[in-house]
């Protein structure tokens, strides 16, 4: 018999599809009356709510998720797998008659960064009103993403998500926020999405955009390999838009983690979710990404996310915490779909105390006198930015 459902810890809410993902050996290159035989397709949950609640779930975390589907085959889909997974998992999920599921075809052929076709669905009507701010019971953190790809929510310069935002911390909870790239064909082109952010993160307690998304986002151009001193830049604007913490993921880089100096975002996210303020404070981490036999690169910067959040609400200092976020992630890309690599966290953290080898990183972020964590985290250089 099931027990009493726990109260969730993390509410995940946003985006979310189905992702169609082919076995194909290389990237198509589709022309007219062409033909790409490939190999079975995997059916997976998709974008943030799935992808982050499922890996939280994973994880041992307690997790409410809140997306919007049609009540089409795809649908049906969609909640037949969150629960195959839990049956719980699909009571906060939106089912609207006569809307469309959103869909990805993800083509994520070995050793190749994914491409996506994408059809937006249901995720373009989503609106403050398909979170039941009743549902929050119990919760910490409650976690938005992909906004970029979610007309409602990006249109009228963003207020509908800034209110959404503002709304679910005025009841307590510490909010994260990750993006995505904005369709450049689409309506979204037309967004001034750098005043976007200005209006949005001063709700927001801890933003982890990717290094490129942000690039897009603020339209400044970004080096390729990263560069510490451009993601100092970078972390400065976003730290004085608003939240206490920004995490950039870099790819096979690993990730970037800058905290403010202080303030009052900081204090309230350290007394939401009782961290150590001084632990929390002026911090800058990097972690280079774990050495992982990769079968699929689909949702690892989501597991990466929820490597994070799960560390916070542990209570890990930023060290610690960026450290896991690394390690989860790097589990993630371990197979082909978004989420079934990721293992229970006492089986992540034994495989970081055996000593999990470390990927390198590019000398424009290693060439720096810092400060290293026994397991291979850098942080706090010892000669400290004066710029």
């Amino acid at each position: 018999m099931m027990g009493e459902p726990q109260a969730p810890h993390v509410v995940a809410a946003g985006h979310v599809c189905l992702d169609v993902i082919p076995a194909i050996a290389e990237m198509p290159r589709l022309r007219a009356s062409s033909l790409m035989v490939a190999g079975p397709a995997a059916l997976s949950t998709g974008g943030a709510v799935a992808n982050v609640g499922l890996a939280l779930h994973r994880l041992g975390v307690p997790v409410r998720l809140m997306g919007k589907v049609g009540d089409d085959p795809f649908g049906r889909v969609v909640l037949d797998l969150l629960r195959a997974h839990d049956p719980r998992l699909a009571d906060g999920m939106v089912v609207t008659p006569g809307e469309t599921t959103s869909y990805s075809l993800v083509f994520s052929p070995p050793g190749v960064d994914r491409a996506f076709v994408h059809c937006p669905g249901a995720n373009d009507t989503f609106g403050a009103a398909d979170v039941r701010l009743d549902g929050l019971g119990g919760a910490r953190v409650f976690h938005f993403g992909y906004p970029p790809i979610m007309r409602r929510l990006y249109s009228d310069g963003g207020v509908e998500l800034h209110a959404l935002l503002a709304a679910v911390r005025a009841r307590g909870l510490a909010i994260s926020l990750d993006v995505c790239h904005p369709d450049p064909q689409g309506t979204a082109k037309r967004v001034d999405w750098p005043a976007l952010l200005a209006r949005v993160l001063p709700a927001v307690d801890v933003f982890e955009p990717s290094l490129d998304e942000l690039g897009i986002l603020l339209e400044v151009p970004v080096p390729d390999p990263p560069d510490l001193a451009q993601l100092r830049a970078l972390a400065r604007r976003v730290l004085a838009m608003g939240p206490a913490v920004v995490v950039l993921k870099l790819g096979d880089q690993g990730l970037y983690l800058r905290t403010a100096p202080e303030g009052d975002a900081l204090e309230r996210l350290c007394a939401t979710l009782s961290l150590d303020l001084a632990a929390w404070r002026n911090r800058e981490v990097l972690s280079p990404c774990f050495r992982a036999e990769v079968a699929g690169t689909t949702g690892s910067g989501d597991s990466t996310i929820a490597g994070l959040i799960a560390a916070l609400l542990r209570g890990d200092d930023p060290v610690s915490a960026a450290t896991a976020a690394t390690a989860v992630g790097a589990c993630s890309v371990e197979a082909p779909d978004a989420t079934s690599g990721v293992r229970p966290w006492p089986a992540v953290a034994a495989r970081l105390a055996a000593g999990w080898a470390r990927l390198p990183v590019h000398a424009g972020l290693a060439a720096h006198a810092w400060q290293r964590d026994p397991r291979g985290t850098f942080h706090d250089p010892f000669t400290q930015e004066t710029t």
